[in-house]
Order: C-alpha cells, then structure tokens, then sequence
C-alpha cells in the first residue's frame, strides 16, 4: 500500500467518529428548515416550501444596481433609478428579492442569536456575486458602531463577510472602515433620511489603507434598501483613493417587495 493510501484511509477512520456522532446527533435530533423549522434531510438550509417562496435574483438586471429586469432590454443596461440617481459604488449584486422569507432569516440572523444562518446565506451571496469577485479582492463588512455591536454581540455584515472567507478563499478586512458616530436605526425612514443619517458616519482606518489600497473591494451587506449605508462607505473609501468598489448584499428591497427590516 502506497504512502498517500495509508495516509488517505487512516484520515478517513478519523473520520468516522464524527460521523457515527452525526448520525446520532440527526435521529434524536433531526435536522429543520433554518426558517420553518420543519424537519428536512440535511442541517443549514430551507425546507421546499421555503425555498419557493424566495425570489433569486438573477440575469437580466441593472448592470449598476443589481435590480432584476422582467424582460431583457440589452448587455450592461441600467435601471431607470441607476440613471436617475448614480450610485457612488461601481456595481451592487444581491441574492434574493427581501420578501418575507429573506426578511425572516436576516431577522433572525441579526436579532435572534443564529449566527450559524450566515453560513447558508453567504454561499448563496457567493452565487449571486461571482461576477464581482477576483482572486485579489477584499471584503469589508459593513460596520456596527461598537455600541452596538456591543449589544448585538455581533456584526452580522461581519459573519457573513468571515462565512466568504472560509467559504471562498477571500481576504476580509473588518478594520478598514469604521462607524465612527452611532446613528438612528434606518427603519422607517425615508431615502433622503437615510441619506442624511449615515451622512459623515464612516471612516477609512490609516492602517487600513496601508492594507488594502490598490486592491478591489467588495462591501457586504445583509440587506441593500436604498444604497444609503453602502453609498456613504464608498464615498469614504474614494476620498482616500479606493477605486474599484462593488457591493454583494443578501437581500435587496425591489417596488413591489416587502419592505425592509
């Protein structure tokens, strides 16, 4: 027997504890839809009727903002609102229309302690934004200010962007930019407001310029509602020489949809 043979089979006996634990773990405790919570064949992921109700995103859509088109009017074609009001960022991707499945597991995520759903939502983040990623790109998670990451206890933007990492090989930076002032929760407010809340709110670490210039970025997001937040990142970011920025977010609010978190 080859070296590379006892190598392979010894890693594979290691193995199988944890998957005789596995399997015990699944008949007492069956795994459940992330959502639902009605029980499904495998741990991290939706049950059928779940993942009905989800709309993906997908081609045709606005080159720039990442909104989806009903028919398919031209390569690289922009959305009424992209040429209206051009967003600071170059291109933003989103797995999901934010309906109410979407809004469920990002609530979750954010507010009900599931950290373990940025694992299922990232890999489809990776999907949606394949586009937008290259081999030197690094991603920067959009930040909480630290009072209340304090009371979260976590960035979900974080998480996901840590989900990425161990999922896609991509460099994360969570310290390049920071919330230097604590702002208003976006809820409720409208686009000029939420504008105006975030407006001064970021800040480009020197330490993480030395890091990170002359690399592309990719801000990550859990949900994209008007571009306020990640436009006011970007607009920091170019005023210390950023220059290709994109936006990958799990969800993105669309006329029609439900309305955000």
């Amino acid at each position: 027997m080859s070296k590379g043979n006892r190598i392979s089979n010894r890693t594979g006996f290691l193995k199988l504890p944890f998957r005789i634990a596995r399997a015990v773990l699944d008949h007492f405790y069956p795994p459940v839809c992330i959502n639902c919570e009605v029980a499904v064949l495998s741990p991290d992921t939706l049950c059928a009727g779940c993942w009905r109700k989800l709309r993906p995103i997908s081609a045709p859509l606005c080159e720039r903002l990442g909104l989806p088109f009903e028919v398919f009017i031209g390569p690289d074609a922009l959305s009424a609102e992209a040429i209206a009001d051009p967003p600071e960022f170059d291109r933003a991707r989103s797995a999901f229309v934010h309906n109410d499945v979407a809004r469920a597991l990002i609530s979750r995520l954010k507010f009900g302690d599931r950290p373990e759903l940025a694992k299922f939502c990232a890999r489809l983040m990776l999907g949606a934004g394949a586009q937008l990623l290259e081999k030197q790109t690094i991603l920067v998670p959009t930040p909480l200010h630290r009072s209340r990451q304090f009371q979260r206890r976590f960035n979900q933007s974080g998480e996901l962007a840590r989900q990425m990492h161990k999922q896609g090989g991509f460099v994360v930076d969570p310290l390049l930019v920071i919330r230097q002032r604590p702002t208003r929760p976006q809820i409720g407010l409208t686009a000029r407001q939420r504008a105006h809340n975030v407006a001064g709110a970021f800040a480009v670490t020197p330490d993480g310029i030395e890091r990170c210039l002359g690399h592309p970025l990719v801000i990550i997001d859990d949900v994209m509602t008007t571009g306020a937040t990640v436009n006011a990142i970007t607009r920091a970011l170019r005023q210390k020489g950023f220059e290709r920025i994109d936006v990958i977010s799990f969800s993105r609010v669309v006329i029609g949809g439900t309305d955000p978190i």
